[in-house]
């Protein structure tokens, strides 16, 4: 942790909410990822993030300023996003959840389009380790902390989460080699 982040934590914990929004602020982006990983609904994932560092907040005398804080930030987000996702079970989910990106050309919109949605259709199982290993660049150990996994199943998950996108891709004729 830096020393930076440090003081921030011990500016909100004595009540500092413009240290916390500083907080919020540099963690934002990776909180939604995490959230969308799990939810895979933009609207769904912006309010869990909400309620995720408003939990975080309130529960910030629990943290072991020992730890990652990233990491601890990342299961609480995590566990806000399965419950959630626990509570919906019964609605369909969505079948777009990304705009394209227009600066990209019509190829590469089609390939990160067909990615995007084999990765989506993933089990949540699956589909939460492997974005936040390749979409928010975690490490093994950081995803098993936030998912509550072991390693060794995070690795296996990988491994699985990688064979069936390059299935569903190769099915679509996106690549031509399922190996």
């Amino acid at each position: 942790m830096s020393e930076g982040e440090l003081v921030l934590i011990q500016r909100s914990l004595n009540g500092d909410l413009e240290a916390w929004g500083e907080i919020v602020s540099r963690y934002k982006n990776a909180a939604f990822g995490v959230a969308m990983a799990i939810l895979r609904n933009r609207a769904d994932a912006e309010d869990v993030v909400q309620d995720a560092f408003i939990r975080a907040y309130e529960r910030l005398d629990r943290y072991d300023l020992s730890r990652k804080f990233s990491t601890w930030l990342f299961a609480v987000t995590a566990n806000v996003a399965k419950n959630a996702l626990r509570r919906r079970r019964r609605d369909p989910m969505p079948k777009a959840i990304w705009a394209e990106d227009p600066a990209h050309t019509v190829w590469r919109e089609d390939v990160e389009a067909a990615v995007r949605e084999a990765v989506w259709g993933l089990p949540e199982a699956y589909r939460a380790p492997l974005v936040l290993r390749y979409w928010h660049e975690l490490p093994l150990e950081e995803i098993a902390e936030t998912l509550g996994l072991r390693l060794g199943t995070v690795k296996t998950r990988l491994h699985r989460a990688r064979a069936l996108v390059r299935a569903e891709l190769a099915e679509r004729g996106v690549i031509h080699d399922a190996v």
